[in-house]
């Protein structure tokens, strides 16, 4: 009678306490809801859940239930499983019942502030046949022991606390996976959109960081000497990445052996593992450094450090980030190859600039000694004074002079640096006008005259660059224009008489008002 009179009662908030668990897909807060359910099915004034390790040797993670704040605070450290009855149920995952916790043998006692407790019950919670943890009860609220009855309540909960944490786990590993590989696309397409070599390493370390919750994203890479530096770190509010930068691991070392031979390295704690040799060790406590290797080749190392006291990296994080790293490695080396692309379209640029000069301006310059030998020749037999020889050996000059500002403009810009951006005002004014060349579909003539670098300041040459930039941006939204000659002289006379920088940008396009074909754009200013 005693117990059909204690299933009946009891039936109902089985029920619901077996629909309640499964509720929510948020681990901690269906663990959280486990101890909650079971402490309300049977009466009990304190229940916990402990989450046990890997090697469910320990326990890593404690929910409670019937402890506030203050209580917890009077405890102190949490038990980890190791003695007493946890410690039994770790050691052997079984149902257990104890009527009167002080009389049983395999009790240890309380710490000091703990509250005082009388009966026990525990059941082994398993995922996939698994132990995941254990569901411990104490002291029922009415005062009695717990009994048989409250034990077989307490494991059909514990079953289905089993199916409820692995759905659990499977959504959070969907949704941890969700965020890694949107974090490798990220990283991607970042770098194949143009991110120099510095700022990709950055990306990666950033984002492998935010992603993983470690202290510092570390990227590291191979010396001459077969060890390694970090050359790129990434941290968190209160840490200086700057600290780190340069800090090497020296070769011999067994970390970095199995770094070199393509084999990721786990650490559960990097300031006492013998394996970390280097001097920031230290700071950080659970660690994963994974190889940055595509195609046999390897470009670094990505290390994501977490802080002391911070769990350990959970399997499916490790393997996460572990495919992560492949991916960016890839993308790191698709990056390399799109700078290496964009180098060979500079070569043949230059490869155009010199075919330019002997196509045109060697022909210029030949066409101008046909001139003044002409000219010669006619002075030789006596015609000095034909009318017009002035005006022809001036017409010569001028050509020789405007022939030597194109060659030095060319030779210029192959002297600029294919991976550099320019710092010089001619490089500024030739950069503009390469870039409009695109647009323009043509690529306009530029002349300089003076010492162009050494006169125009730095805010001087910002206004030029800013009036050449609207010049030419007018001239491709005009009709018509088939050219463009671009002129900068530095010596040029102001209005004032003093000296002053010029800008003429001249174009063929048709006038805006049925003006006159061809618009020419002025600017200057003082020096």
């Amino acid at each position: 009678m005693h117990r059909e009179g204690r299933a009946a009662p009891g039936l109902p908030r089985l029920l619901d306490a077996v629909l309640s668990v499964g509720t929510d897909l948020e681990l901690r807060s269906t663990l959280q809801h486990i101890v909650d359910s079971a402490v309300e099915l049977t009466g009990a004034r304190y229940g916990a859940l402990g989450v046990l390790d890997a090697d469910r040797t320990r326990v890593t993670d404690l929910y409670t239930a019937g402890l506030d704040e203050a209580a917890r605070e009077l405890i102190g450290r949490l038990p980890d499983g190791h003695s007493g009855l946890l410690g039994a149920l770790v050691r052997e995952p079984r149902p257990l019942l104890v009527p009167r916790i002080r009389t049983d043998v395999r009790s240890v006692g309380f710490p000091e502030g703990h509250p005082a407790m009388d009966s026990f019950v525990g059941v082994p919670v398993r995922v996939d046949s698994q132990v995941f943890g254990n569901l411990y009860l104490t002291d029922k609220q009415d005062g009695t022991p717990f009994d048989t009855d409250d034990l077989s309540l307490l494991r059909v909960l514990a079953a289905q606390a089993g199916i409820a944490i692995g759905n659990a786990r499977l959504y959070e590993t969907a949704r941890l996976r969700e965020h890694w590989i949107e974090g490798a696309a990220a990283v991607t397409t970042a770098l194949l959109h143009g991110t120099s070599a510095d700022d990709a390493l950055m990306t990666v370390a950033d984002k492998a960081r935010t992603l993983s919750g470690a202290a510092a994203g570390i990227v590291l890479q191979p010396t001459g000497d077969s060890g390694m530096e970090i050359v790129a770190a990434a941290t968190g509010p209160g840490d200086d990445a700057a600290d780190f930068l340069g800090t090497a691991i020296e070769p011999g070392s067994p970390v970095l052996d199995q770094l070199l031979g393509g084999e990721p390295v786990f650490v559960d704690d990097s300031a006492t593992d013998d394996r970390m040799t280097t001097v920031v060790r230290s700071r950080f406590g659970p660690s994963m450094l994974l190889p940055l290797q595509s195609g046999g080749r390897l470009v670094g190392t990505l290390a994501l450090p977490r802080r002391p006291g911070d769990p350990p990296y959970t399997g499916v994080e490790r393997l996460l980030a572990s495919q992560f790293a492949s991916q960016a490695a890839l993308a790191m080396v698709l990056a390399d190859g799109r700078e290496a692309r964009e180098r060979l379209a500079v070569f043949e640029d230059r490869d155009r600039i010199a075919r330019d000069l002997h196509d045109l301006v060697v022909q210029r310059l030949f066409a101008t000694e046909m001139m003044l030998e002409s000219t010669r020749r006619r002075a030789a037999n006596g015609a000095s004074a034909v009318p017009g020889m002035d005006d022809l050996l001036g017409q010569a000059v001028d050509e020789l002079d405007s022939t030597i500002q194109e060659v030095r403009t060319a030779i210029f810009a192959l002297q600029q640096p294919p991976a550099d951006a320019p710092t010089t005002v001619r490089g500024k004014v030739l950069r503009e006008t390469a870039g409009a060349g695109a647009l323009l579909g043509f690529a306009p003539s530029v002349h300089f005259e003076g010492a162009i670098d050494a006169l125009v300041t730095e805010p001087v040459a910002k206004q030029l660059v800013a009036a050449l930039r609207g010049a030419l941006a007018a001239a491709h939204r005009r009709p018509g224009v088939t050219s463009v000659k671009v002129r900068v002289d530095a010596k040029a006379p102001l209005p004032d008489g003093r000296e002053g920088v010029r800008l003429t940008v001249e174009d063929d396009g048709e006038a805006t008002e049925g003006g006159a074909r061809g618009t020419v754009v002025t600017w200057q200013s003082p020096l």
